[in-house]
């Protein structure tokens, strides 16, 4: 760990300059307390930095969550071993089943809901009118998008640990219902900013004061989110696990399951005063405390258990995080490089993919190398079956 100032320490040992920077202009912000704390990750992102632990008095960055408000893992651990899905069963129809359970890509949603789908949406429904907001105001169709996976680096596979056993894995977050309250209070801050001439060295770190209308209204909407997000996973998991029944011809037993956001904002007590801790990219690693941190497609994920560690404000890394950007991924590699990079691995071969190429994130063993006082690694997965959206 680095003290890189008072005000800022840094876990990352590959950390770019323009990264260390924003970092520092965010760790500058007056309501901050004690200090901004850097994952092993971290790498630049809209107003704050991606892969990093934000604790403020009195005020919150709605930019320092980010647009994907709750997004976060689920992982189920079974009972089978990976012999029992590479013999004679063709992986293949297993992605297959996925793809048909679960709409993927940007703006594919449910046509309708039953079931489980529907008990949660009526759970999120109570939970708004109990709240004094209507999220039809900002999606008519929010409830359609329960259950459903999105794109970009979101995901599902099927992984083996290191004794065999078979765990189901999935990334994603609040979906667009979650971008658009999101964006609505980025915007109302910006506004306020300006219209009280607040001086910001970045535009996106614009903040709302605690005790105000328009604080308490994030903060409610944003709690919804986070809750969706949460639910949105279980959503997903659930049909994953449906489809893994059908293919194999038997029950699944969970062994099993931890979900966790890791872009999100909480009520916590740090260094002796109650702060809003806002992790973006970061997962809450308490002593004693389940997580689980992903690597990037073809390479390791881990299960890990918080370690409590004082001075990151009881956190860890999120993943991998970007060296290049999407564009740049996708000039830079082929995809005949990604095609080596996932052998072994069962996935539908599609160019959109290239910007998630592995080379474009950082070395997740170096990642995890960093972390070492911040989470005890539990379980290392692999993966053999790869789901995405476009």
């Amino acid at each position: 760990m680095e003290h890189i100032s008072k005000r800022l320490l840094n876990w990352a040992s590959v950390l770019e300059d323009k990264t260390r920077a924003q970092a520092e202009t965010t760790a500058s912000m007056p309501f901050i307390h004690p200090h901004v704390a850097l994952m092993p990750d971290a790498h630049l992102g809209r107003g704050a930095t991606v892969g990093s632990v934000i604790p403020t008095i009195g005020a919150v960055i709605p930019a320092a969550v980010g647009v994907d408000i709750g997004c976060g893992m689920i992982a189920v651990r079974t009972q089978f071993t990976e012999d029992e899905f590479r013999g004679e069963r063709q992986l293949r129809s297993l992605r297959q089943s996925v793809e048909h359970a679960v709409p993927l890509s940007a703006g594919k949603y449910n046509r309708a809901l039953t079931g489980a789908a529907q008990r949660r949406v009526e759970q999120l429904a109570q939970r708004a009118d109990r709240d004094g907001f209507s999220p039809d105001e900002y999606a008519a169709n929010w409830a359609l998008q329960l259950g459903t996976l999105g794109s970009g680096n979101h995901f599902i596979e099927v992984t083996v640990d290191e004794q065999s056993r078979v765990w189901l894995f999935l990334h994603s977050g609040s979906r667009g219902i979650g971008n658009k309250i999101a964006q609505q209070h980025i915007n109302t801050a910006q506004m306020l900013c300006e219209r009280w001439w607040i001086r910001l060295p970045d535009r996106d770190l614009a903040y709302l004061v605690d005790g105000t209308d328009e604080f308490w209204h994030y903060i409610t909407e944003l709690r919804w989110a986070q809750e969706f997000a949460l639910l949105n996973r279980e959503e997903m998991m659930d049909r994953v696990v449906g489809c893994v029944a059908e293919w194999i011809g038997g029950e699944v037993e969970e062994q099993e399951r931890i979900n966790c956001h890791h872009n999100f904002t909480q009520q916590e007590r740090h260094f002796g005063k109650e702060v809003w801790v806002s992790r973006k990219g970061a997962i809450e690693a308490t002593e004693g405390r389940p997580g689980l941190i992903p690597g990037s497609m073809g390479t390791a994920s881990y299960v890990v258990v918080g370690k409590g560690n004082r001075a990151s404000l009881n956190s860890s890394p999120h993943g991998a995080g970007r060296n290049y950007s999407r564009s740049a991924a996708k000039r830079a590699f082929t995809r005949d490089e990604l095609r080596t990079t996932m052998a072994g691995i069962e996935y539908r071969d599609s160019e959109a993919f290239l910007d998630e190429i592995p080379q474009a994130y950082k070395d997740i063993d170096v990642v995890m190398a960093d972390a070492a006082d911040l989470v005890e690694i539990t379980h290392t997965l692999r993966q053999i079956v790869n789901v995405k959206g476009d």
